[in-house]
């Protein structure tokens, strides 16, 4: 195969790289916002139909809503109200304060397919069998040395330029290695094995784990009448090259659940390892990481597809206001991206990590421990929905300043407002002021400027409280009182804007 050099140089705001869920919710929301942006992927056009990630959570489900996608994605799969795991430990998911109590059951690329259409329609510009060979940053932007097809089968390196960067090319990443970053950690479970399959026997519509001294197991239902296996045999560990065949994979089920359920017409079988990494830094000057590239860890819990989709969520609504000139301090806010997602990621790898430890547990004393330590979360509470709360993702709360309000950082729930739901008015992208009925008649600053996106909603009811909710539902602030002084230097913290109590009208 031919290739050609151009010194041709394109011009975005923002270059994406990698076109799995991280990236494309990432790029709609930049081009939604009407910013430039370039998504660059190494896959020809078309996205795969055969994934590893089957599960999106609540808070997920959440920030879809937050984009108009969560009840079209509802209905591509099934929902799982409870999970248990070896036999003691149980979370029922209809517990969670959330539109969304479940966890939905869906294949991967179905996330896909509704971020990518999202992403064309608001103006993303797509190469696919494009890849990153190379980067440069200096103090205006990114320059990206990048190989793509053309015509004839001849692949022409070209360069790329973006005000910004973000690698979202998975655990491989291409700019992760650009940029010489560590990636540290280890290989937590080797050989761990994945089937979509049909069940002669129906096994029951909740995702539990069980399994015996030397595998594990579970199966969950996709509703399109093929189930989800993974399974691990403790005295089967090949390499991942190994071949599999559904045989494998039914002897692996009757070891962990006592029977295979009758399984037939394997439509996908895999084999992998899970190591747990996470890179030092989620950002480099210009350059940010998410998902994958910034984190990897044990399929456990089903959180991969969610916290990488949540980096996006912090991520592109901090570059939209830095671009757009509407904070501050942009250095700040995008240091941020780091301060809190990283925290995150760490928390995911112990948490994934615990479970398939916990899973691999063979010995007396192992079993023993495990044993207790179900019995211990069953039978108190508050342990048990705050990892509920953990892995579903609606317990995750920012770090907040000392003296701020006890809400600050804390994911806003969907709050039933007088002007609408709070998550079909964060549809737009911006700030959401929440403020009490009367909220507007409090003396206000004179204002300096018009407010140009800042939404106002009221309180449905008595509460005084008053909320200023980041477009990725967090609180950015929070007040009991109507200070109106106050107020103002929060919106001009951050949103950059002044008079914004006066005249921010949705």
């Amino acid at each position: 195969m031919n290739g050609t050099t151009t010194g041709t140089t394109d011009t975005a705001d923002v270059l994406v790289v990698g076109a799995g869920p991280t990236g494309l919710l990432l790029a709609g929301d930049l081009a939604a916002a009407g910013l430039s942006v370039t998504l660059i992927e190494r896959r020809p056009r078309g996205t795969s139909t055969m994934t590893r990630a089957f599960g999106v959570h609540a808070r997920t489900l959440e920030l879809l809503d937050a984009r108009g996608l969560a009840d079209e994605l509802v209905a591509t799969g099934t929902t799982v109200d409870r999970m248990s795991a070896f036999r003691h430990l149980s979370f029922d998911l209809d517990r969670l304060h959330s539109r969304f109590p479940y966890l939905l059951v869906t294949p991967q690329y179905e996330v896909e397919h509704l971020l990518e259409r999202r992403a064309r329609e608001a103006g993303v510009e797509f190469r696919h069998e494009t890849e990153l060979i190379g980067l440069r940053q200096d103090e205006d932007g990114v320059t990206a040395e990048v190989r793509g097809a053309e015509e004839g089968g001849d692949h022409a390196e070209t360069r790329l330029r973006a005000r910004y960067l973000v690698g979202a090319d998975g655990l491989r990443s291409a700019v992760r290695h650009a940029l010489d970053l560590p990636f540290p950690g280890t290989s937590v479970i080797r050989s761990i094995v994945l089937a979509d399959v049909k069940l002669a026997e129906e096994p029951g519509g909740s995702l539990s784990v069980a399994g015996s001294d030397e595998a594990f197991a579970f199966i969950v239902p996709f509703g399109d009448g093929y189930y989800r296996v993974m399974g691990w045999n403790r005295k089967h560990q090949v390499p991942d090259s190994a071949p599999i065949d559904l045989d494998d994979v039914r002897e692996i089920t009757r070891q962990a659940l006592g029977t295979d359920y009758g399984m037939h017409d394997a439509r996908w079988l895999s084999r992998f390892h899970s190591d747990e990494r996470q890179v030092p830094s989620y950002r480099t000057g210009r350059v940010f990481l998410a998902g994958d590239a910034a984190h990897c860890h044990s399929p456990a819990g089903g959180q991969g597809l969610n916290t990488g989709i949540q980096d996006a969520a912090n991520l592109s609504w901090k570059l939209t206001a830095v671009l757009r000139g509407d904070t501050a301090d942009p250095e700040a806010l995008l240091d941020s991206y780091h301060q809190e997602r990283h925290p995150v990621g760490a928390a995911v790898l112990r948490t994934s990590g615990a479970i398939v430890r916990l899973a691999m547990a063979h010995n007396p004393v192992q079993r023993t421990a495990r044993s207790l330590l179900a019995r211990l979360l069953n039978g108190v509470r508050p342990a048990r929905d705050k990892a509920m709360g953990r892995i579903s993702g609606i317990g995750i709360a920012y770090p907040a300043r000392r003296g701020a309000h006890r809400l600050t950082g804390t994911r806003v729930p969907d709050l039933a407002l007088t002007e609408g739901r709070l998550y079909e008015l964060l549809r737009e992208g911006e700030f959401v002021l929440v403020t009490p009925e009367d909220g507007h008649t409090a003396a206000t600053p004179a204002a300096t400027a018009p407010a140009r996106r800042l939404i106002r909603a009221h309180w449905n009811g008595a509460r005084r409280t008053t909320l200023l909710v980041r477009p990725d539902g967090h609180v950015a602030w929070a007040s009991e009182t109507q200070d109106a002084t106050a107020l103002e230097e929060a919106l001009r913290h951050w949103t950059g804007e002044r008079g914004a109590v006066a005249a921010g009208q949705a």
